[in-house]
């Protein structure tokens, strides 16, 4: 691949034809930088020219923007844009960069990427121009050459109007030193840039080689033998009682139940035997990782006849998939290659040796918990304490409303209580009556930011639009007063709508709305619970986005409140009990991901490397461990996604402790052995107070 560097000298044409350079130089700040909550100097760094960028914390997006000259920046030769970064400082800096067309307001025409910025360490931030779904690497959120594909609409690279350096909400002044600007990938297409085909018969990357990448079939066999000698001479974690709870410390009231108890100011999970249990899960424990081969098969060195007796069996067929799949209208043939490697490492007994080994494996790296979205025969043999999870169907969306994964469904539809009987009668079937269930999520990352604004904007039949000027009405008796209040003019209640700004009024209606709606969500699966599984835990719903009052609700009806927080470390002075919330909380998600072993993107936290994500493990889960109100932590996921994707949404991080092969990552298996080792010592005994 060919860069085009300028050092300091950053040449974009601008549509006239003519040039219009941004020059950066020493003793030099561009007049064409725009700043916002920045201070921005012109320094000399390794004697190279740099501008050190201050970023203040009193502007939610504090940024330095390189704005074009009239007419814009054609960068439709090139694929993508990187910014090289060098981090002064002794703290991790979150970073992001932003390039735009017109228009542009941080969600729409432009696109985004962010990663992190190690203490005394350069990064190379690139992204890849989101220029539609109809490239030929489609369906990857990640392709191997530098960069992420950059989040957001298709971007027209022939009209850029201005890139920009953020930090997103900084809760502290960071400093960072801009030392090099390029365009690359010559030519804008990465037809040229990716010689094919790029995936071996293993479902690896072909063109680089890493440790532990797999060169031949045999070394199945070696590497199984390996760990499994591993696993009989090193003893799983010390001190546990038979569903992973710590014998160590006290031992509380045994009811037969997994149970919530604070002690001594923290928050913990009791097992049914009565000892202190801190969960740290593993997410999706299961063999179903595919990609989409349909549309693709010269990326593959290698694909399976079709009437192959063993591998041909494993083709699959997907459809109604959710994004980046556009060139085969969503839907096409499917092949899981890591199915094909468990296939070549255990042979006809492959499904019952991999779940032993999946067993082992947990019990050994020190997890408790098999978590979220795992296989339905790893839940139902477990020797782990284990959770379920299902989703709530067939109930209509707030059609006003936005959602990332989907609209938030209406609760006051009449659909939604016989839907929430019928979800929960399916998920506590045959695992009711069993005490090494712990409990059951139901529903994931909803899209509670939609709740407000999409009752307001849906039409006059919307449920829950009935029940928000049911209120409105009751608190203001007539329209002429709620006007007041809105400082708005609408001349009926069915006209109302979404008003241009919020009054105090409009918010805290809004807000007590939201409550109302929460609480009746979280109250009617909390009745269904108490019907079929009155001794097991609801533990909420995984907050993605989390509107205060929605989690209000939550702990106000559930036995735990769970969220999926993607971050380095948890600042617990966010989630420290008080007088006002004091609820057990736990982790649905978490991961870290690196691009050093074949990968080609890092899932949602990215790190340099394996080193560095097992470090991040380490420190995440110590963070949790020291806040009193967190009960547990679960990583997502157990194994790779697919090197090509998979099929649902292109995701196709690095992002499990074991590769496409079978392979478990060392570094992060020893991060975790150490970290499980000592997790119960150090939440018991630490301080556990806020930072």
């Amino acid at each position: 691949m060919k860069y085009y560097c300028f050092a300091m000298l950053l040449l974009l044409s601008g549509l006239s034809g003519a040039e219009s350079p941004v020059v950066l130089e020493a003793n030099t700040v561009p007049e064409s930088l725009h700043m916002t909550n920045v201070t921005v100097e012109s320094i000399t760094h390794t004697s190279v020219p740099a501008l050190q960028v201050d970023f203040g914390t009193d502007a939610e997006w504090p940024n330095a923007m390189f704005v074009a000259p009239e007419g814009g920046w054609d960068w439709s030769d090139h694929v993508g844009l990187r910014v090289t970064l060098y981090n002064p400082t002794e703290m991790t800096v979150d970073v992001a960069m932003r390039v735009d067309n017109e228009g542009a307001n941080g969600t729409d025409h432009c696109n985004t990427v962010d990663a992190a910025v190690q203490p005394g360490q350069s990064l190379e931030l690139g992204m890849r121009f989101n220029t539609g779904g109809t490239n030929t690497f489609w369906g990857m959120r990640g392709v191997p050459i530098p960069g992420a594909t950059g989040r957001g609409p298709v971007l027209d690279t022939a009209k850029i109007t201005a890139f920009q350096i953020y930090l997103n909400r900084p809760e502290e002044v960071h400093t960072l030193l801009i030392t090099d600007i390029a365009l690359y990938g010559e030519g804008g297409s990465l037809e040229d840039l990716i010689a094919l085909p790029f995936i071996d018969r293993y479902g690896q990357y072909m063109h680089a080689d890493w440790p532990g990448k797999l060169t031949e079939e045999a070394q199945f066999a070696t590497r199984r033998a390996a760990e499994e000698k591993a696993h009989s001479l090193s003893p799983t974690m010390p001190d546990r009682d038979s569903y992973g709870g710590w014998t160590g410390g006290p031992q509380l009231e045994a009811t037969g139940w997994f149970r919530t108890e604070k002690v001594e100011g923290k928050w913990w999970l009791v097992t049914p035997e009565g000892y202190l249990f801190f969960s740290t899960g593993m997410n999706c424990v299961g063999t179903w990782a595919s990609t989409f081969v349909e549309g693709r098969d010269d990326w593959f060195a290698w694909l399976p006849e079709e009437n192959d007796p063993v591998f041909g069996k494993r083709y699959g067929y997907t459809s109604g998939v959710h994004s980046m799949a556009e060139p085969i209208n969503g839907e096409g043939r499917t092949l899981g290659f890591y199915t094909l490697n468990l296939i070549r490492k255990y042979g006809e007994t492959w499904q019952t040796d991999w779940q032993n080994s999946a067993y082992r494996r947990l019990q050994h790296w020190g997890f408790n918990t098999i978590g979220n979205w795992s296989q339905s025969d790893v839940l139902r043999e477990s020797p782990l304490p284990y959770i379920l999870s299902t989703t709530i169907n067939n109930v209509p969306p707030i059609e006003g409303a936005i959602g990332y994964w989907a609209k938030m469904k209406d609760v006051y539809d009449p659909a939604f209580v016989p839907a929430v009987e019928q979800a929960v009668a399916g998920i506590t079937k045959g695992h009711a009556d069993k005490p090494m269930c712990m409990g059951y999520f139901l529903d994931n990352e909803l899209a509670w930011e939609g709740v407000e604004n999409g009752a307001l904007l849906s039409g006059n039949d919307q449920a829950c639009r009935k029940v928000l000027i049911e209120q409105l009405q009751d608190t203001y008796e007539t329209l002429e007063a709620f006007n007041a209040a809105w400082e708005t003019g609408f001349d009926a209640w069915e006209s109302l709508t979404k008003p241009k700004r919020r009054t105090k009024a409009a918010k805290a209606d809004l807000e007590k709305f939201l409550y109302d709606f929460a609480l009746h969500y979280f109250k009617t699966i909390d009745e269904a619970m108490e019907r079929h599984a009155p001794n097991q835990l609801y533990l909420g719903c995984r907050f993605a986005t989390a509107p205060p009052a929605a989690v209000r609700a939550c702990g106000a009806v559930a036995d735990i409140v769970s969220n999926n927080l993607y971050q380095r470390k948890i600042r617990c002075e966010r989630y420290y009990p008080n007088d006002d919330f004091d609820k057990p909380r736990m982790i649905g998600e978490f991961h870290f991901g690196a691009l050093d072993r074949g990968m080609f993107h890092t899932g949602l936290v990215p790190t340099e490397s394996q080193e560095e994500r097992a470090a991040s493990y380490k420190a995440y889960v110590e963070s949790v461990a020291d806040c009193p109100s967190f009960v547990g932590a679960h990583w997502f996921q157990y194994v790779d996604e697919a090197t090509t994707g998979r099929p649902y949404d292109g995701e196709n991080y690095n992002i499990g402790f074991v590769t496409v092969t079978d392979t478990p990552y060392p570094e992060l298996v020893q991060a975790a052995q150490e970290t499980h080792r000592g997790i119960y010592e150090r939440r018991y005994n630490g301080a556990g107070k806020a930072e």
